[in-house]
Parts: structure tokens; sequence; C-alpha cells
């Protein structure tokens, strides 16, 4: 696994989501920042310059999310009780959307990603729904949700629409 030598995560550990809260904002910050560390280790900026860049982007995709997306769930993921990531999700009139799922780097490839989504998948199922995400058709995130079932339906710019449609249900993309 892409982990560590100790899989931080065990099938009998609990994984749970709670609604992410004003206080929880710099745990927010350090999870975006994550994502953007492997980018940001190509420029010579000062850390200075790599902070005021992160928190400018971070503070302008919480906004985006927050005015566009103004009733999605917006939830820490939680490993017995500690924060370990965000997953953001739009239950909308006829999919359910993937906004944003994002794991702290010593959590990836461990099976939680895996475990939140599946449980999406079932909850899409039950509902009669696809589910759909925008990803980067570089990001290694891509992988799990191809072998999940999701099948690229357009391209928007750098991103691919992506679609998992429930057994028996055609999609409206």
């Amino acid at each position: 696994m892409g982990c560590s030598e100790s899989m931080p995560w065990r099938r009998d550990d609990a994984i749970s989501l709670r609604p992410a809260r004003a206080e929880d904002e710099a745990f927010l910050y350090a999870v975006y920042a994550a994502t953007r560390a492997d980018e940001l280790a190509l420029l010579t900026w000062d850390q200075a310059q790599k902070d005021a860049f992160l928190t400018m982007q971070f503070t302008a995709q919480h906004r985006h999310y927050h005015t566009y997306y103004a009733g999605a769930e917006f939830q820490l993921v939680l490993l017995n009780g500690r924060p370990v990531g965000r997953l953001y999700v739009a239950r909308q009139a006829d999919d359910i959307l993937l906004i944003d799922i994002v794991l702290l780097p010593d959590y990836r490839n461990a099976g939680i990603g895996t475990f939140l989504l599946t449980d999406l998948l079932v909850e899409a199922r039950q509902a009669s729904k696809p589910v759909r995400l925008h990803v980067e058709p570089w990001n290694p995130a891509r992988r799990l949700y191809e072998r999940l079932g999701f099948n690229r339906i357009a391209e928007h710019g750098l991103y691919w629409l992506m679609e998992w449609s429930p057994p028996g249900a055609v999609g409206t993309a």
C-alpha cells in the first residue's frame, strides 16, 4: 500500500463523518494544502509565498463550494474520532454530486476512500440516482473511480466528468 509500513486503517477501526464547523477551518486548510504539495514543491517560491498562495486558493475554493453548493453536506472524515479528510456531497434532484473527497496523505491508498464511496454508491442505488464527479485525468483517484464503475461522460476544461449509474439506469448527462 502507499501509506507507510503500518496501514493507518484497519477494518475494525471506526470511519465516520461529521459536519464541518467553523473551528475546523485550520484542518480543512491543511487538507487542501496537502492536495497541492507536489505541485508547490516544483516552485522556487519561499514558504511565505507558498502559504499566501495556498491561503488565497483555499479561500476561493471554500467560498466557491459554499456559494454554488449551498445545500451540500460538507463533512469531515473521521478515523476513530480523529479527522483525516473531507467529503463534500450535494444530493440533487437528478443525481448525487461528489463535490470533493480528500484524505490526508498518510490515509490514502488504505481503503478509506473506497469505503466512503461504496457507501455513497449504495445510497445512490437505493435512490435510483447516478453519482457524478469531476476529476483531472492525471489524478491518481481516477483509477479508484474507474475501479468502482465510474465512466467518463464529458470533458470540462481540465476536468473529466465521470458518472456511476445504478444497474438498469440510463445516464442523463
